[in-house]
């Protein structure tokens, strides 16, 4: 990374953002926090721009000087792809010459979870974008994973026997923060970043039951009691589709990868389930 590289960071409120944003800063890189709500940033943030994804204007005007790009995917919505591309549009007219953008495992315009068709047109409007750009295709969050029970204890879903190879939240940040540090090494590299092992949701409910002591356990559903179990939300189609696609996927053997990317790109291994639920 040249000294002289400004990267800009989305997201740095959230999670993955926020891991970035210390990791970089103290490696000694200069940053620029890019966010909707200023006074969330953390108090002593030297740098911070007011910017959705889908004020071109605003966007534009917050990148202007940022050499690097870290893209925190947005907020799952009807458009956020549109969303997508205005922010990129924005960041090519600011001059940003190298976006990072965090995308999804098997992102292309069939994928069976839904939501990772809208990663695979962003990818696409980043190639053609005549910026250099790597994508860092993340598997579902091994942090998710826990969530997926309800009230009850219970994770019901039509993933069958199907496998996940879940990657923490953390385990991408680092990653993120590896690329950032030398980006142009990246350049035009797409990334899969999984944890260590696929596992199957039986096998996530169990782990969280022996870990935390609260009993879990797995139903699986078919597709149809998958909508219908989901219906009562009053949620629009396009989120209901991705809820259910969330499982469907699983059970496709799509999201099954196992990779050493974030232990290659890191210089250690990512947690496991085990490990996360431990606190480590």
């Amino acid at each position: 990374m040249s000294n002289m590289d400004l990267i800009a960071i989305t997201g740095a409120t959230g999670h993955i953002g926020r891991i970035v944003t210390n990791l970089l800063s103290s490696a000694g890189a200069r940053t620029r926090l890019v966010v909707r709500d200023p006074n969330r940033v953390p108090t002593g943030s030297a740098d911070v721009k007011q910017a959705t994804y889908g004020d071109r204007e605003a966007a534009t005007r917050a990148l202007q000087g940022a050499g690097v790009l870290f893209m925190v995917s947005a907020a799952e919505s009807a458009d956020r792809l549109e969303q997508h591309r205005t922010f990129v549009d924005a960041a090519a007219a600011a001059g940003v010459r190298h976006v990072v953008y965090t995308s999804f495992l098997g992102a292309a315009p069939d994928a069976t979870f839904t939501l990772a068709r809208d990663h695979w047109a962003t990818e696409e409007h980043l190639r053609a974008s005549g910026m250099s750009w790597t994508f860092l295709r993340d598997s579902f969050y091994l942090d998710f994973l826990p969530t997926l029970a309800g009230d009850d204890g219970v994770i019901r879903g039509p993933a069958g026997d199907g496998r996940v190879g879940a990657v923490a939240r953390s385990d991408v940040a680092r990653s993120a923060a590896g690329v950032l540090a030398a980006p142009d090494v990246h350049a035009g590299h797409t990334y899969d970043l999984t944890g260590p092992e696929a596992l199957s949701l039986a096998e996530v409910a169990r782990t969280i039951t022996e870990i935390t002591g609260r009993t879990t356990t797995y139903q699986t559903e078919t597709i149809e009691e998958a909508y219908a179990f989901r219906q009562h939300y009053g949620v629009p189609d396009w989120q209901l589709d991705a809820w259910v696609s969330t499982y469907t996927a699983i059970a496709s053997g799509a999201l099954s990868l196992v990779t050493d990317t974030v232990e290659s790109l890191t210089g250690t291994a990512p947690l496991n389930l085990t490990r996360l639920l431990q606190g480590s």
